[in-house]
C-alpha cells in the first residue's frame, strides 16, 4: 500500500499540472477577442454556450485541490518519511529538497492566484494590482512543469529519464505553455494600442 501512496501523490500532481496548463490556455483565450476570431465564429452554437470564463475558474479550483492533494498524500506513506512541516517548509525536506521548493512555491503561487481573484478581494486590490497578481500563473505553470520533469517519481534521485511517460507529460506540457505564451506575446504585440 505504500507505494500506491506515492503512486496516487505523482498521478495526482499530473493531472494538476495538465489541469493548469488547460486553465492556463483559457485565461490566455479570455485575454483575446476571441469572440471576434473567424474560427470562433464557425464553431456550432452549442459549443459557444459553455462560458470560457465559468470554465477558466472552475480549472483553477480543479488544479487548486488537485496541487493541495497532492504533497499531502506523500503523509502516510511511512517508507518516504515525509511529515507536514517537510510539505510546507521543504528546505528540509527527505528527497530532492531543491525540487521540492519549487513543487511548493507553484502551490503557494496558485493559491495566491486563486484568492486574489474572489470578487472581494479583487475589488479592494482594483483591476491593475490584480492584472499584475495574476500574472503570476504563467511562472506558476513552468514552476508545476519544471517540478514535474525533475522530480524523480519514485524519490530516489536518479537522474532524469526524459523519454519516461510521466516526464513526457510534464514536457508536452512545457512546450504547450511556452507556445501559447508566445503566441499570446504575439498577439499582444499586434494588438497594443499606440500612445495617445
Amino acid at each position: 500500500m505504500e507505494d500506491n501512496w506515492l503512486d496516487l501523490s505523482s498521478t495526482l500532481g499530473l493531472i494538476a499540472t495538465a489541469v493548469l496548463t488547460f486553465n492556463l490556455l483559457l485565461g490566455i483565450l479570455l485575454s483575446t477577442a476571441y469572440r471576434r476570431s473567424p474560427l470562433w465564429k464557425r464553431l456550432p452554437a452549442a459549443f459557444k454556450k459553455v462560458s470560457v470564463d465559468d470554465l477558466h475558474n472552475w480549472t483553477a479550483y480543479v488544479a487548486l485541490v488537485l496541487a493541495l492533494t497532492h504533497p499531502l498524500l506523500l503523509l502516510p506513506d511511512a517508507a518516504q518519511k515525509y511529515h507536514l512541516p517537510d510539505i510546507l517548509f521543504p528546505l528540509y525536506a527527505p528527497h530532492q529538497a531543491i525540487w521540492t521548493v519549487l513543487g511548493a512555491l507553484a502551490l503557494y503561487a496558485v493559491i495566491l492566484v486563486v484568492v486574489t481573484t474572489q470578487k472581494a478581494v479583487k475589488a479592494r486590490l482594483g483591476f491593475r494590482t490584480w492584472k499584475n497578481i495574476h500574472l503570476i500563473s504563467y511562472c506558476t505553470a513552468l514552476l508545476f512543469v519544471i517540478h514535474g520533469i525533475v522530480m524523480d517519481p519514485e524519490l530516489k534521485d536518479r537522474p532524469i529519464d526524459w523519454l519516461d511517460g510521466e516526464k513526457l507529460v510534464s514536457e508536452l506540457c512545457g512546450l504547450v505553455l511556452v507556445a501559447a505564451m508566445v503566441i499570446r506575446w504575439r498577439w499582444h504585440l499586434r494588438h497594443r494600442r499606440p500612445i495617445t
